[in-house]
């Protein structure tokens, strides 16, 4: 039978993650679809811990941050609009008090600082080679926070910059964290607020930066999750409404490519126990006070003591309060 699609083969990786392993992940919006989902399953993941970023020099200061354990102090925030915020964070940060603001900044470095040192494996995505420059300071920012564009310069980044910053990146990271394993990743989602031609520029300068990473660095891989958008599933139909981001369909047929490269075999296994009680949890009953909701909860209650027996490091907490809470 014939295929009407490019189907290609991606290798099972050596970079394996289990429910004993830890990860960070860090970057654009496939960075959230695949480490948020990876968190939902119970996996020890910190995803994004400034926020979305998209630009390559973004991740850079952000990991060096982390490794620096940085405390921000208000020095390091603006104001505008009402709102304290960073120029290196996501606006889910900000805050109109500022103290709350570098509350939440500084609590999030404390714990994605000690996840990155005790990582096997960091998977960062990149998004857009353009940068923006705050012409007042110079500083290159992760997000404009809805100042005037007329504030910031607009610069497109080439491999040699980029390739020059993560050098230096590298050998910090394996300092911080020798066991560290790093795999990169190109976000299939498209930047057409650039221009169609400058996005496919933008695209082309990562993915040449990234090969070049996996040529001259030892333990670096690449997941090809840009080439399986682009070429696999190459279809309208794979998008949101506004043709620029993958639809659910498309980010489920990615986490199935993802999770047999990267996922051992034994956690597949339970992650198919695991997410029948997650749709366990989410299902609305008619009445909880009837005989038989009660055996369906009982039953699920079993079912995360069986798992936490040979897996102490599941954390099921909110799963056993939910169930409980409807047997009082």
């Amino acid at each position: 039978m014939q295929i009407f699609r490019t189907v290609f083969n991606i290798p099972p990786s050596d970079y394996k993650l289990s429910y004993n392993t830890k990860s960070l992940f860090i970057g654009s919006c496939f960075t959230e679809n695949i480490g948020n989902r990876l968190s939902e399953l119970k996996f020890n993941v910190d995803v994004n811990p400034f926020g979305v970023l998209y630009n390559p020099i973004s991740v850079k200061n952000g990991l060096e941050i982390l490794i620096q354990k940085k405390t921000f102090k208000e020095k390091d925030l603006q104001y505008y609009n009402e709102q304290w915020f960073s120029f290196y964070h996501h606006s889910r940060f900000s805050d109109t008090d500022k103290v709350e603001c570098l509350r939440k900044i500084n609590d999030r470095i404390t714990i994605s600082s000690k996840q990155l040192e005790e990582s096997e494996l960091l998977f960062i995505t990149f998004g857009t080679a353009w940068i923006y420059k705050y012409i007042k300071s110079g500083e290159i920012v992760s997000n404009c926070h809805k100042i005037p564009e007329k504030k910031f310069k607009r610069i497109l980044l080439s491999t040699c910059d980029i390739f020059d910053e993560y050098s230096v990146l590298f050998k910090k990271l394996i300092d911080f964290n020798p066991n560290l394993k790093i795999v990169f990743t190109l976000s299939p989602v498209r930047h057409l607020k650039d221009g169609a031609i400058s996005n496919q520029l933008s695209k082309a300068i990562l993915l040449e930066t990234i090969h070049q990473f996996c040529d001259f660095f030892d333990n670096l891989e690449y997941f090809p999750a840009y080439e399986i958008m682009m070429d696999d599933l190459r279809d309208y139909r794979f998008y949101e409404e506004d043709m620029i981001h993958p639809n659910k369909i498309a980010i489920k047929y990615l986490w199935e490519k993802f999770s047999e490269t990267y996922i051992n075999k034994s956690s597949l296994n339970l992650i198919n126990e695991i997410d029948k009680i997650i749709s366990a949890k989410k299902h609305k009953p008619f009445n909880i006070s009837t005989e038989r909701h009660k055996i369906f909860v009982k039953i699920n209650l079993e079912k995360i003591l069986k798992i936490e027996k040979s897996n102490s490091d599941i954390n099921f907490e909110e799963e056993k309060k939910y169930f409980e809470e409807q047997l009082l």
